[in-house]
């Protein structure tokens, strides 16, 4: 192994031109920290306590080095790359969970919805601290997420450390995850529309919801809320796209890195699905990367009001790079800015609106007197008598607090105000128009 690294080393040596003094320095640098890697291969080899293959070593030094450089670079063997591969199409197998690594702990991103993370409850900012009681400490991120990954219906525990509360267990079982990564519906005249991840077909669902949005709500329809929360990211070119699609111009999202010349622009097309109403794009601290570029640019361009909490702040673009039958690299190659020249690394989109998800609940009020109660108060001339409604005892009740198995909804504040501000900008605007 030795011999072919040096071999390696000398004859990139040989192909180069004549080299200046600082650059045969360099060289001559490289050369020495190649040897040492050598040596070390080659007393593992033959001095370890347990016989190890080649190839694990290899991939080992290669994935400590990815890995020694950020928590986004690393490699991927063979099998994860098919992996993530599949994963990108919008389908496969594990817990539905985003992760990333943090303090030697495994990190939740965001669960994804309606999966096995999603539905035991786990939350963003949650850390993985042991799988089926094994710590997390040690082991590096691919290596995690392989063991979160396994035989469909099979169970595995998690250990979960939540701020607030002592850890806990959680067992999850495994299943296929089938990702429709865009949903909508209508909530009276104002359009939903909810984006999980950004995989390849993503753009191509938001077209097809809008157009749906439009047609079941016609000229009614006041506005349209985009809600990106807990959406761990994905492909930046469906996040561009998806951008486009409510801008008519203007750039989306610039990408800088370590060359000058390297430097890319993506600017939007004419062309505004939503006709110009007003959007709300709700966000919070599991809305990662793709989430960010995509409310970063409407909100640097006054397309939407940004409502919720700090995003999560991954601001840094990754480029899978194959090897050529021996699986890939995934490597951090650029900072991606907003049209404003804006950084999110490690701080996140602000939100326009700060709106923590809290708990509402009405408040009991003292019965006062009105002027409807005083005696012999005159009626109101605009209003005719009340007459009784007729009864329908076949009529249902009303169930529109309740969830299809029978459940009460969580209230989602969030969501409510983002309906309460569209409903104020179209009121605003109708106004102005009269």
């Amino acid at each position: 192994m030795r011999r072919h690294l040096m071999a390696a080393c000398a004859a990139v040596t040989l192909a180069c031109s004549p080299l200046t003094a600082d650059a045969q320095s360099n060289t001559s640098e490289t050369y020495r920290q190649l040897n040492l890697f050598g040596d070390v291969f080659e007393r593992v080899r033959a001095d370890y306590v347990k016989d190890v293959t080649d190839e694990q070593l290899i991939e080992s030094a290669i994935n400590g080095m990815l890995t020694s450089l950020d928590p986004h670079s690393s490699y991927m063997n063979p099998k994860n790359f098919r992996d993530m591969q599949v994963n990108t199409k919008g389908e496969f197998g594990g817990l539905g969970i985003e992760v990333t690594m943090e303090n030697g702990l495994v990190k939740v991103v965001s669960p994804i919805d309606e999966t096995p993370a999603f539905r035991a409850g786990l939350q963003p900012g949650d850390f993985i601290t042991h799988l089926d009681n094994e710590p997390v400490q040690g082991m590096t991120l691919t290596q995690a997420v392989e063991r979160m990954r396994g035989k469909v219906d099979s169970d595995i525990k998690l250990t979960i450390r939540r701020e607030g509360r002592e850890p806990f267990d959680v067992t999850l079982t495994r299943s296929v995850i089938k990702i429709q990564s865009v949903r909508w519906r209508t909530e009276g005249d104002i359009g939903y529309l909810r984006i999980t991840s950004f995989s390849e077909q993503s753009d191509a669902g938001v077209d097809r919801a809008i157009k749906q949005i439009r047609e079941k709500a016609g000229s009614n329809l006041k506005g349209i809320i985009i809600d990106l929360r807990n959406n761990p990211g994905g492909l930046l070119d469906q996040a561009v796209k998806i951008s486009d699609q409510f801008l008519d111009r203007g750039e989306i999202v610039s990408t800088r890195s370590r060359r000058a010349d390297d430097a890319q622009r993506y600017n939007a097309e004419p062309g505004d699905l939503a006709a110009k109403l007003p959007l709300v794009v709700l966000i919070n601290g599991g809305s990662a990367s793709a989430s960010e570029i995509v409310a970063g640019a409407l909100q640097d361009h006054n397309r939407a009001i940004v409502l919720g909490t700090q995003s999560f702040g991954k601001g840094s673009v990754q480029t899978i790079i194959p090897l050529g039958g021996h699986g890939a690299m995934r490597l951090t190659t650029a900072h991606y800015y907003t049209p404003s020249g804006r950084s999110i690394q490690a701080k996140g989109i602000s939100p326009d609106i700060e709106v923590e998800q809290a708990e509402l609940k009405a408040m009991a009020q003292r019965q006062g007197r009105r002027e409807s109660d005083l005696r012999g108060a005159l009626e109101n001339p605009n209003i005719a008598p009340a007459t009784p409604a007729p009864v329908d005892s076949d009529a249902p009740q009303d169930e529109d607090a309740k969830t299809a198995e029978g459940e009460k909804a969580p209230f989602d504040f969030q969501l409510a105000r983002a309906l309460d501000l569209i409903r104020g900008i179209a009121l605003y605007n109708q106004r102005l128009a009269n």
